[in-house]
């Protein structure tokens, strides 16, 4: 994930470890069972399209039959009127996101954004786990994206946990937030639960549609990642930056830049808490000094009912 002569920071990079480690504590997380926006008129909310439906089998049409349930091929076929039954899915998709991009590897205080995210999701991923939840996810960065298959028990916790440390990315490197949620909108069945761990930046109209596109049929949370440096520039003086190789000085005595930078990321922080209400998804604001439990069981910004 980092190449830099920092790598071996617990601070700056993840490690299987640390990961693994989170299994204890992410039995203190609740995921909860929100209701799911389905894929049906309106803005009707169906327990049963939370869990998902299976295509179970056709069978002879009966008396109390759903008419857009009938089979028309078999109907056709046969000339006698078939039913398509469908069961409800046990285990519910939950689908993670991660944000690996050049943004993400940024911390003036506690870990690296990216390094946050990894723990964010490593808690989910485990918390999904205890819950029976089938565990899958997407990772991407300026190299590209990575799609796991939502999988049962601990082979794909497994396999997840290795992504987040050793990612292996293919496609066209991530410009901005419109490619992967255009990824994620194909691989994301409806029903899942989607969490996007990331700062958000490069978000764009083609973003947004997609995210609207993707909270139709999913349930889905934000998980918003800041430095506290990102909030507001320290005092007046001169800042020394490095990323392990490279410097940048900083002067914050500048008055009108300062108030311009606050604004920038009020302006961000304001944004996504109207594409929230207007899409209805949940909003948890994360800072990479926040202990990633008390982030996912803290107080969130939920859509309006």
């Amino acid at each position: 994930m980092n190449t830099s002569p920092a790598a071996d920071n617990p601070r700056v990079t993840v490690t299987l470890k640390a990961l693994v480690d989170l299994a204890k504590p992410a039995g203190m997380l609740s995921l909860g069972h929100a209701n799911i926006r389905a894929a049906q008129s309106g803005n009707y909310l169906s327990h049963l399209k939370g869990r998902g439906m299976a295509f179970d089998e056709t069978r002879l049409y009966q008396p109390g039959d759903d008419v857009r349930r009938i089979d028309w091929r078999v109907t056709a076929r046969t000339d006698k009127p078939h039913s398509k039954i469908f069961k409800e899915e046990r285990e519910r998709p939950m689908f993670i996101a991660v944000d690996y991009r050049a943004t993400m590897a940024f911390a003036t205080r506690g870990v690296f954004k990216s390094v946050q995210a990894a723990r964010l999701a490593g808690l989910l991923a485990w918390a999904a786990l205890k819950q029976g939840d089938r565990i899958g996810g997407q990772i991407f960065s300026d190299a590209g994206c990575q799609e796991l298959k939502p999988q049962t028990g601990k082979p794909a916790l497994l396999r997840f946990l290795n992504a987040l440390v050793n990612p292996d990315y293919n496609g066209a490197a991530v410009v901005n937030l419109a490619q992967p949620l255009a990824r994620l909108l194909h691989h994301a069945r409806p029903g899942s639960r989607v969490y996007i761990l990331s700062d958000f930046r490069g978000m764009n109209s083609a973003a947004e549609n997609h995210l609207a596109n993707l909270a139709r049929h999913c349930e889905v949370v934000l998980v918003h990642i800041a430095d506290p440096l990102e909030s507001s520039l320290p005092a007046q003086g001169r800042y020394r930056f490095t990323d392990g190789w490279r410097e940048v000085l900083i002067d914050s005595g500048d008055k009108q830049r300062l108030q311009a930078y606050r604004q920038r990321f009020q302006d961000r922080q304001e944004y996504l808490q109207k594409l929230g209400n207007k899409l209805r998804l949940t909003l948890i604001p994360c800072t990479t000094q926040q202990a990633p439990l008390d982030a996912l069981n803290g107080s969130r910004s939920r859509p309006a009912a």
